[in-house]
């Protein structure tokens, strides 16, 4: 086992593309941690130089203290898992798992109780003697996992290797992967795009984003699931944290007496906000709100503070969810320093979390209420999270 530093890690490519710049954080020795973001956020990229796959253009990578910058890949006691399995379809299950003990020339012996007890672990002790194409893509998941336990690794480097996977067996599997991870106790970075398998599997989770420049750094929070979707960091991690995301909208904040008051802009909406000495610093200027789907209640009319038509309702079972629109610009992440006129105007889509028996008619108004102290509060030039 191992920890496993990025300090400073960056990587531009030839044409001036940067995929990864000022990244740095520790994977402590055991830990679980996942790396997720949308297309282009640099966490594959971060594995592969993990692996000794990419080169670096700046920072060090540290496997235990040890500076491994420079280490050839065979040489970084790493085993990794794919998306895609990567089996020889000629050989069994079996031969799979053993053939990378029998490149490095290890006794028979060995070899045989190695597998065995990976694949009793695994329960694939009856399918050592299938082939790949014989079995379901659980099993060959479970076969690819089985082939980089039995190297006793330092450090297991997972890339997306649920992907493949239907919804039902894909939930199967992170149950399986993340007791597997606290039986054996092995180090391990696991990459997704899949905000659910970050949350339900990691110790940790960080959270990457796209970069223009090699100024800015992908890396926007590292943290625990609940700690990410309770305390966001900014805009970024609280729009990618949780589904359906959550809702943004623009408020003119005002102090009032020894409180605050907040106005939706383009509407007449407003209600009080609970005062804090770092939300108080913005009275007379316009804020970020963020509302999380689950903060909306069913009330009275008279309790309202939105009451829209509905026009969509998805029902879920336990849960439906309902949008409307209200005459508010949108915010949108991506631009919110600096907007374009467009979208300075319009209507702004929500979305509330509601029980089924609440859910209107098509089209027919709900009144609706919020937790206002659940509120979530950003800066609106830097995106930052407003707090004590």
């Amino acid at each position: 086992m191992a920890s496993m530093t990025f300090d400073g890690i960056g990587k531009t490519y030839p044409d001036g593309t940067v995929a990864v710049a000022n990244v740095s954080f520790t994977v402590g020795d055991g830990e679980f941690v996942v790396l997720v973001g949308p297309s282009g956020c640099g966490k594959s990229t971060l594995l592969r130089m993990a692996a000794g796959l990419e080169q670096l253009n700046s920072g060090r990578l540290l496997m235990d203290d040890q500076d491994v910058t420079n280490t050839e890949p065979q040489d970084r006691d790493i085993a990794m898992v794919f998306q895609n399995y990567a089996l020889y379809p000629h050989m069994t299950v079996y031969e799979n798992m053993a053939f990378g003990l029998q490149q490095r020339k290890m006794p028979k012996d060995k070899i045989e109780k190695l597998v065995r007890d990976a694949a009793e672990m695994l329960d694939l002790t009856k399918y050592l003697n299938r082939k790949p194409g014989a079995l379901s893509g659980g099993q060959r998941q479970r076969v690819a996992m089985g082939r980089a336990i039995v190297r006793h690794p330092m450090a297991f480097l997972m890339d997306e290797p649920l992907s493949n996977l239907d919804a039902k067996l894909r939930v199967q599997m992170r149950a399986e992967l993340k007791l597997l991870n606290q039986r054996l106790g092995v180090t391990t970075l696991y990459v997704t795009h899949d905000q659910v398998e970050a949350m339900t599997m990691g110790d940790r989770v960080a959270v990457l984003k796209p970069v223009a420049d090699a100024g800015e750094s992908n890396l926007q929070q590292i943290d625990t699931p609940q700690r990410l979707y309770d305390r966001p960091a900014n805009l970024f991690v609280a729009g990618f944290i949780g589904s359906p995301a959550m809702n943004f909208v623009r408020a003119d904040l005002e102090a009032d007496g020894a409180s605050l008051r907040a106005t939706i802009a383009g509407t007449g909406i407003a209600f009080p906000v609970p005062a804090s000495a770092a939300l108080s610093a913005y009275a007379g200027r316009q804020v970020i709100a963020g509302i999380r789907p689950e903060m909306f209640l069913v009330c009275k009319e008279h309790e309202a503070l939105f009451n829209e038509p509905i026009p969509v309702a998805e029902a879920l079972g336990p849960d439906t969810f309902v949008f409307f629109d209200i005459a508010s610009p949108p915010v949108d992440i991506s631009d919110v320093e600096d907007p374009p006129e467009f979208k300075r105007k319009g209507t702004n889509r929500l979305v509330a979390r509601i029980p089924p028996v609440s859910t209107p008619a098509p089209n027919k108004r709900l009144p609706l209420t919020v937790h206002l102290e659940k509120l979530h509060w950003f800066d609106p030039q830097t995106g930052a999270a407003i707090r004590d």
